[in-house]
Order: C-alpha cells, then sequence, then structure tokens
C-alpha cells in the first residue's frame, strides 16, 4: 500500500523540478517581457475565468487622478470629467523569478488573456468615447502585483438645485463596484485609506468647472441601484419572470462612490443678467426727474427699457433648462419687469392728472409753475391778514373769534371786514389743489418710493436666494 505513495510523491517531486528547471530557463537574461508572460498565461498554467488564488478576498485598491474637467455651458448640469483609475490588486499565478532584468512586465498586448475586475460605473451619465489600448496600461511586477490603469471620459449627469439657479452648486455623483461578484470574492478599497478626496493632476484643466469640493466614501446602502425587493412594475403575466430578473442582482456588492460639486460662475451671471437688469430697471426712473408734460422723452424712456429688458431676458432663459417650479431666475425677471411697467403706468397717470380741467378759474399754460403764478394773491392774503388788529382773525364782545370775509356790497371794489357785522358777505372756501400741482406731487413721491422699493427688493433678493445654498445641499 506504501508504494503508490511513493510513486505519487515522485512524481510530484519530478514535475517541480522540472517547472523550476523550466522557469530558470525561460526566466534569464535577455528574454523578453513577451517569452515571459507567454509562458505565464500558457493555458496549462493560467485560466484568466478564474479569480486569483488567494486565501482571503480579492483586495482591489482603487484610487482616481482628475485630468479635466469641463461643462459645455454654463447653465447646463452635464459636466465632463475626465480621470485616471487605478486599480491595483495580487495574483500570485503571475510571479516571475528574480533572474530576470525587468522590474515589470509590460502586459498591454496581453490584456484579452489576464483576469482582470469587472469594474461597473453606475450613477453617471455615459461614455465620451470607447476604451481604447492606448488609453489603458498593464503593469505586472515580480511578486504578482498587477497594476491596471485606464483613462476614462464620462459625461455626468448632475443633480442641481433649478428653484435657486444660478445661486445653486450642482453635484455630481458616480460609483464604481463589481457587476458580477459579491465582496466575499472582491473588495474594493481606496488606496489611500488616509485620505477622503480625489487626486488632481498637476495640469488639471478646467473649460466652465468650477470643482469647490470632491469626495471618496463607500456607497451608501440605502441609495444602492441594486432592488432590495423583487417587486417591480409589471402586469401580472411578466411578474414572476421580472422578480426572478431583479433578485440576480440583489447581493452584498462592494462599492466605491465619488462626489464632486460643483459651483457656478457668480461673476457670469452679475455681469450679463443682475447688472444689466439693474441699469434697465433704474433707467425707468430717470421719467420721475422730467416734466410731466414731456411725453416724447418718458414714453421713450419706458418703452426702450421694457424692450430691452425683454430681448435680454428672453436671450438668457433660451439657455436654461425648463422646469415647472418658480425658479429665482423667474422671480428676478417677473419683479423687474413690475417696476419697468409701473413707471410707465405711472407716467400714463401724471400726464392724465395733468391734463385735467382745474376746478378753479385760475388758468396754467403748460409749463407754467403754479405757485409762482399764485403768488402776488397769496402774498396780498397775507397782507390783509397781518394788517387786522387781531391777525387773521376778530373776537366779538361775547369772545368768538369772527372770520375774515370778502364782502361784495361795500362798493365798486371788495373789501375784507368780520363776518358778524351784517353785512352780505360770502366767506371764501379752500381751492382744491391745482391737477399740475397733483401731477408733480406724484412724480415726486415717485422718485423717493420706486428706488426704495427696488433696492429692498435687491436686498431681499440675493440675501434670501443665497442663504438657501446650504439647505439645498442637505
Amino acid at each position: 500500500m506504501g508504494q503508490p505513495w511513493m510513486l505519487v510523491r515522485a512524481a510530484a517531486i519530478l514535475l517541480v523540478t522540472r517547472q523550476t528547471l523550466a522557469l530558470s530557463d525561460i526566466f534569464e537574461d535577455g528574454k523578453s517581457d513577451k517569452e515571459i508572460l507567454d509562458h505565464l498565461l500558457r493555458a496549462t498554467r493560467y485560466d484568466k475565468r478564474l479569480l486569483p488564488p488567494v486565501q482571503d478576498t480579492v483586495n482591489v485598491g482603487v484610487s482616481v487622478l482628475l485630468l479635466s474637467l469641463a461643462s459645455p455651458d454654463e447653465s447646463s448640469l452635464k459636466y465632463e470629467v475626465e480621470f485616471l483609475l487605478q486599480q491595483q490588486w495580487f495574483d500570485p499565478r503571475l510571479k516571475y523569478s528574480n533572474q530576470s532584468q525587468y522590474d515589470f512586465l509590460n502586459a498591454i498586448h496581453h490584456h484579452n488573456d489576464i483576469w482582470l475586475p469587472d469594474t461597473y460605473f453606475i450613477m453617471h451619465g455615459d461614455f465620451k468615447d470607447p476604451l481604447i489600448p492606448m488609453h489603458f496600461s498593464l503593469r505586472i511586477y515580480r511578486n504578482g502585483t498587477v497594476f491596471y490603469s485606464m483613462r476614462r471620459h464620462l459625461i455626468l449627469s448632475c443633480q442641481g438645485h433649478l428653484n435657486i439657479f444660478p445661486f445653486d452648486d450642482p453635484e455630481c455623483k458616480f460609483s464604481l463596484e463589481s457587476i458580477s461578484y459579491e465582496m466575499k470574492n472582491i473588495k474594493y478599497k481606496w488606496k489611500d485609506e488616509n485620505e477622503d478626496v480625489l487626486k488632481k493632476s498637476s495640469s488639471l484643466a478646467t473649460l466652465n468647472a468650477y470643482l469647490i469640493k470632491n469626495q471618496t466614501l463607500e456607497c451608501n446602502s440605502n441609495n444602492n441601484w441594486r432592488a432590495e425587493d423583487g417587486n417591480v412594475a409589471g402586469g401580472d403575466n411578466g411578474s414572476r419572470d421580472c422578480d426572478l430578473c431583479q433578485k440576480q442582482f440583489k447581493g452584498n456588492y462592494s462599492c466605491l462612490g465619488v462626489t464632486l460639486i460643483f459651483t457656478r460662475d457668480r461673476a457670469f451671471y452679475f455681469t450679463t443678467v443682475f447688472i444689466p437688469g439693474i441699469i434697465l430697471v433704474t433707467s425707468s426712473f430717470i421719467t420721475f426727474w422730467l416734466e410731466w408734460n414731456a411725453v416724447p422723452a418718458r414714453v421713450m424712456i419706458g418703452v426702450t427699457t421694457m424692450l430691452n429688458f425683454f430681448t435680454t431676458s428672453n436671450a438668457f432663459r433660451s439657455t436654461l433648462p425648463v422646469v415647472s417650479n418658480l425658479t429665482a431666475m423667474n422671480v428676478w425677471d417677473g419683479v423687474c419687469m413690475c417696476f419697468i411697467y409701473a413707471s410707465l403706468l405711472e407716467f400714463v397717470c401724471v400726464n392724465y392728472v395733468g391734463r385735467k380741467r382745474p376746478l378753479h378759474n385760475v388758468v396754467y399754460r403748460p409749463g407754467e409753475n403754479p405757485v409762482i403764478q399764485r403768488l402776488p394773491a397769496v402774498l396780498s392774503r397775507i397782507g390783509i391778514i397781518l394788517a387786522s388788529p387781531l391777525g387773521d382773525k376778530k373776537r366779538d364782545s361775547t369772545g368768538v373769534a369772527n372770520e375774515i370775509v370778502s364782502c361784495t356790497n361795500c362798493g365798486p371794489n371788495p373789501c375784507t371786514h368780520t363776518a358778524n357785522n351784517g353785512c352780505a358777505a360770502e366767506v371764501r372756501k379752500k381751492e382744491p389743489p391745482h391737477p399740475i400741482r397733483v401731477a408733480k406731487t406724484i412724480d415726486v413721491i415717485a422718485r423717493i418710493t420706486f428706488p426704495t422699493a427696488f433696492a429692498v427688493f435687491l436686498i431681499f433678493f440675493f440675501y434670501h436666494y443665497s442663504n438657501q445654498q446650504p439647505d439645498a445641499q442637505k
């Protein structure tokens, strides 16, 4: 019984001796990396369909190096991210002898013959270009460590808060995980565990993309795309098939996530939207300082500012994404347009009031100042009042003040005396204000109320929407 076991042991020792001699023969100095890889990856020795034979889970170290960031335009929620994805793992089947002169083997042409982790990108937009051999590198080191790096160009579909646009900070996320191997087989981990941010290339190029924060983390299981239950929407006939389809994706899979937070160029929006809007609105207020009957000038300013605001607003709004809720830009355009339209309505009211026929006999020609024209009558009235011994009123024997009135029965010239002297007198009634005076008063009030109200709106608008940003990010 012992002889067969001795024969098997001798055969195993002979096989190992032959392999050692073969290794020493194939890995001697002068051999190319192609010859070494051809020997390591021969079908009888290596099978790429099998996981690396390690004791525990295959640990895949991951690192991301940002190369470029770009956005098609400022109002878009699409961001193009170009980065170098580096993966590293250990495969004991790829060890080679120290007799070789190579520190690592360039296995770019053996890419299809080596086991690679099935890294899958989720929660992103789309790949901009396919993966071609010139966009990745594959190195195998003496101890069996495999270093695999590839250049990826993603078009990320980001999440923004368009209700506070352009004061929002779009947040872009993408994750990478194994599509078929669970965590008991493959586990992804960040290579630099002490760092929670991505590395940036020294030649990082940006175009309309302002990255303010980036973060690396493990995926949150609550937001995992894999269904927790097998129920999906569908008819009764296909519900069982759908359940089986969903269940095959369930499991405990290793996943790593990347979060990129961008900000928008505030100076761009201030110079193209807000400052021109402020200039147009305040230009419409110039009409309050013009003469009430300057019809051509006031109409031209009101209509021109309204048309200009419509033009600039529509040109900018055509580039914005369409949403159904009220946004900050809707508030800005609506309030600014209300101020411009209100200033035009104010001119219409002033012109209408100023052209009304006065209710007394004093006639004013256009351009005359009613206060100056009535100044002689006012001074005469003041002189009469001051000439009386008791001022503008006299008191009778009972101590009751008598009002000074004008009398028409004193002769050819009207006179003034007290009202209780028995003379048929007519008491002077208070004259209604002249329409021109009312029109000018409206202009004076508008000069104060309109700029003050617009300044209050500006303070409220920028303070309110700027302070909403932290809440939106939560």
